[in-house]
């Protein structure tokens, strides 16, 4: 029979390539996002990819995750592998930061996490057979200033998964973490949410080398490339848990394994013009 994938977050980057890497290679998928209605407007609609059912899932609404997971069960029979790849970034001073926003950052981030995984645990129990892959960050094992919300959730995703890895693997259900470095999608600019209080001028060096560091010339990976690294840890049965997605992700986080913190840290404030 047919695997089947639910991913969330489909409607651009690492999500979407990823719903097309599995499609390609022979799965069923579930590819979910919060307005699948605007499918029809574009000119690679993944309505038009065989094997594909579009439809509504926002991780912060109860309803329509379990209806989206509702309608993939029933459309498909199963849901072998769920992907939880949709995500939101806030980065900004905390003292600026309205509660609303990092509620909303940990909401997005990691408790509709829970809540999509919860509602696909029974009938991957039932079965004795699953994968779940979570989409982390290099974003979730370093820091950069202004990140606390974002690295936060990253950090958090990182110790849920991990220690998930424990309950669904004596359920017969593998956990994976994908760890990408700066990938070529549009994160920075709808999903990246950069508050800057002009205000609070004391923390203006702080903003200023985050986005002059932001703006240098770093490698980055495709959503493509990331996507590959997604289809092989779920597919790949193994019980591997942490799977790097991106050369400079994998410099950075030896880096940060090889070095104590206050060479780190001392590294990160150079690289961030706070030295």
């Amino acid at each position: 029979m047919t695997s089947t994938a639910l991913i969330t977050g489909t409607s651009t980057g690492i999500g979407r390539a990823t719903a097309k890497h599995f499609a390609a290679n022979g799965w069923n998928v579930v590819a979910t996002m919060r307005a699948p209605e605007a499918e029809s407007g574009r000119d690679d609609p993944l309505t038009d990819v065989e094997g594909v059912l579009v439809t509504r899932l926002d991780v912060t609404d109860l309803a329509s995750i379990d209806a989206a997971v509702a309608l993939g069960t029933k459309h498909f029979g199963a849901i072998d592998a769920l992907v939880n790849n949709a995500g939101y970034g806030a980065y900004g001073a905390l003292e600026s930061t309205p509660r609303e926003k990092i509620v909303r950052q940990f909401d997005t981030n990691v408790i509709g996490l829970f809540d999509v995984t919860k509602a696909l645990l029974p009938q991957m129990r039932t079965r004795g057979s699953g994968v779940i892959v979570n989409v982390s960050s290099m974003g979730g094992k370093i820091t950069m200033p202004l990140g606390s919300l974002y690295h936060g959730t990253k950090f958090a995703v990182e110790g849920l998964s991990e220690a998930l890895s424990f309950e669904l693997g004596a359920i017969g259900v593998k956990m994976k973490i994908v760890e990408p470095g700066i990938v070529t999608t549009d994160f920075s600019g709808r999903s990246m949410d950069l508050s800057v209080d002009p205000e609070l001028s004391e923390y203006a060096p702080v903003v200023q080398g985050l986005i002059a560091a932001s703006q240098a010339d770093r490698p980055a990976s495709s959503p493509e490339s990331v996507a590959e690294i997604i289809f092989g840890a779920a597919t790949d049965g193994t019980d591997q848990l942490r799977y790097v997605a991106g050369e400079d992700a994998a410099q950075i986080i030896a880096a940060r394994s090889a070095a104590d913190d206050a060479t780190f840290l001392a590294q990160m404030r150079t690289t961030y013009g706070l030295a």
